[in-house]
């Protein structure tokens, strides 16, 4: 009862700081997201730290260096939108030090490191595309998205729109597939990465939900969004949403962990909860883009 109650007042407190950071205004968007890279890019190496002992040896500038370097990276994805007095933005100042960064950190590791390794250089680089890049690109989509090309049917719809839709979408995708795999599953899906999945649960949860996106898109969402948009990024969220979470079970069973990290007790780290999200953000990026 004491871990119900623990994991429930962590969800209602989790749910509204994300609503309130998505829908406040863009400023509050970007912090929100910004903490989140930053949190979610040091469990990811100290996943990396339990996978490959040999991260362990890199030097503080890299450890550091590479943090600071996601923290610019999503700057950068800012653009022109936070400007400075003297009429420096943000995003200038982010490709600055994301350029500085990426170009010193190799020749500083080269010098500092005691057992320097392209492969731990290489475990920075990945986690900087598989955290920070999609987060980037999140806050680009609320930024700085073309809404005459994308299928938009109001010029008044928030920028927050598409990002909470994608979110939305998941979170339906999750729920869906649970309660489907517990009255029906019965096939393991990918046992040896995430034992309690099952065939029947995914399929029923990506379907239902893209059912669910297409419905409320032809007879209410059509007037926000081209109904077929709907349905294309509720696939979107459903499929590589649920890759993005075999892929960080994946990153845990090589780590020997249960969870990313332990800041929302009862329900992980940030990796864990935005580990979909982190894969099926740059799918949705492309679809909102070129289609």
């Amino acid at each position: 009862m004491k871990t119900f109650i623990t994991r429930t007042i962590t969800a209602l407190f989790f749910v509204a700081i994300m609503l309130g950071g998505i829908l406040w205004n863009e400023l509050s968007f970007f912090l929100l997201f910004f903490l989140i890279n930053f949190f979610a890019l040091k469990e990811y190496f100290a996943l990396v730290q339990q996978i490959d002992t040999d991260y362990n040896e890199v030097s503080p500038w890299h450890r550091y260096g590479v943090l600071v370097a996601g923290c610019a990276i999503m700057m950068a994805f800012t653009g022109s939108h936070f400007g400075t007095q003297n009429g420096i933005s943000l995003g200038e100042i982010g490709w600055v030090m994301s350029f500085l960064f990426i170009l010193i950190l190799p020749l500083g590791e080269i010098l500092l490191s005691r057992n320097f390794s392209l492969k731990t250089i290489g475990y920075s680089l990945v986690g900087l595309l598989y955290v920070t890049v999609p987060l980037g690109l999140l806050t680009d989509l609320r930024l700085d998205m073309d809404k005459d090309a994308a299928g938009w049917h109001s010029s008044n719809i928030p920028g927050y729109f598409i990002p909470l839709l994608l979110i939305i979408f998941i979170w339906i995708n999750d729920t869906m597939a649970y309660i489907t795999g517990s009255l029906i599953g019965r096939t393991p899906f990918f046992p040896s990465i995430s034992p309690k999945k099952t065939i029947e649960g995914t399929i029923g949860g990506m379907v239902l939900a893209i059912a669910a996106a297409g419905i409320f898109g032809y007879f209410w969402g059509d007037r926000w969004l081209a109904w077929y948009h709907w349905i294309g990024l509720a696939f979107v969220a459903a499929v590589f949403g649920t890759a993005g979470d075999l892929l960080e079970s994946r990153l845990k069973r090589m780590a020997g962990v249960k969870d990313s990290g332990s800041i929302m007790p009862g329900h992980g780290g940030f990796l864990d909860r935005f580990d979909s999200l982190l894969v099926a953000t740059p799918f949705a990026w492309i679809y909102m883009i070129f289609v």
